[in-house]
């Protein structure tokens, strides 16, 4: 196959995004990169996010030029390693497939003669495809509830005794459990820890949540009681009286398109995970919107140092030459930050790449 990578002119696509892809989302423009490779074998340990920075400018604009609509960015075909994904520059798409009739992925031939043979595997559900992102990064955030939002902790069904005796749970112990289980019979245990403010308002979004194990249904309550019976079916900590319930989520979706969200977002950093100030690369930060702000799993955004308030010493000081001009400097991107795991009003993301450390406080809004 002819290799074009050395073709100056860069390959540009404008890519208006329509209501069935991106309803609400503004036009973006989509590069390729000068020196993107014509074709590129998925092997073990890629990742969506890798694959799509070999071709693209933004890794984000994936399912534009892959020719995807909404239903398939939230339901993707699974990639798997020993395909082959295609730049086919004649369409500026990407595609996936192999060569029919030329040997392999480095065979001979015409390039005019490639056909590309749709490879689609279902069995074991997608277990040994390409995931999106380094999983390793973020799989505690997947399936614990390390975030409360307020309104789940109101009706919260909670422990309020152990056996008889026993001040802590382990594991196998009994739990006596009170409270609206709304038909659940696994739950997961935490204990709710510092307050999340919002950066901007300072006022309270949610609360973190330490992670301490699940319990299992063994008796509901009976007739003209409200007092149900569990025993601890994992302990990652030791349980006691207070500490809350909610039901286990179900099984995580980790095989994601990057996009940018539904609608324009403009959000601020409002945690960082791992007991640090400064998070830079694969560390995982909390933002202050979710799902009712057009946040999906899978959305990307950009992320800025908010410009600092300076005084601009040459400007009028004004009536009697007493005031103090300020002026506030532009925002500095810093980065890019993909959306793993989506609340109702908080949102975690994995940073993805950065080139100076976030920090709370810092902006996060949809790609430009």
């Amino acid at each position: 196959m002819k290799n074009f990578s050395t073709v100056g002119a860069r390959l540009t696509i404008a890519c208006l995004i329509s209501s069935a892809a991106m309803s609400g989302a503004q036009a973006m423009q989509c590069d390729f990169r000068p020196n993107a490779p014509d074709q590129h074998v998925v092997v073990k340990g890629d990742t969506l996010w890798d694959i799509s920075g070999r071709f693209l400018e933004k890794p984000w604009c994936w399912p534009q030029v892959w020719g995807m609509n909404k239903e398939e960015i939230r339901n993707p075909h699974w990639i798997y390693p020993g395909q082959i994904v295609y730049l086919d520059r004649a369409s500026g798409r990407l595609r996936l497939g192999t060569p029919v009739g030329m040997g392999g992925a480095g065979g001979a031939g015409n390039p005019s003669d490639l056909r590309l043979q749709p490879q689609l595997r279902m069995e074991g559900l997608g277990k040994d495809a390409v995931k999106s992102i380094p999983n390793g990064a973020i799989e505690p955030f997947l399936s614990q509830p390390l975030i409360i939002e307020n309104d789940e902790l109101a009706n919260a069904p909670r422990i309020i005794a152990a056996q008889e005796g026993h001040m802590f749970m382990g594991k196998d112990e009994k739990a006596y459990v009170r409270g609206d289980l709304k038909d659940g019979t696994s739950f997961q245990v935490f204990r709710p820890g510092k307050p999340l403010k919002d950066p901007i308002t300072k006022a309270v979004i949610g609360q973190e949540a330490f992670y301490l194990g699940t319990l299992k249904l063994v008796k509901p309550a009976a007739a003209g009681s409200d007092v149900h019976t569990f025993v601890v079916a994992t302990a990652k900590e030791e349980m006691g009286k207070g500490d809350m319930l909610m039901q286990m989520p179900p099984t995580p979706m980790n095989h994601f398109v990057p996009h940018p969200p539904e609608r324009k977002v403009n959000a601020n950093v409002v945690a960082i995970y791992g007991g640090v100030t400064h998070a830079g690369q694969n560390q995982v930060v909390s933002v202050n919107r979710g799902k009712v702000d057009g946040l999906d799993v899978g959305s990307v955004l950009q992320l800025y140092h908010r410009g600092k308030m300076v005084t601009d010493a040459g400007a009028s000081k004004g009536w009697h030459n007493l005031g103090d001009p300020q002026v506030k400097l532009p925002d500095e991107e810093v980065g890019s930050l993909f959306i793993f795991r989506v609340f109702k009003h908080i949102s975690y993301g994995l940073i993805m790449q950065v080139t100076e450390p976030v920090e709370v406080g810092d902006v996060a809004t949809s790609p430009e």
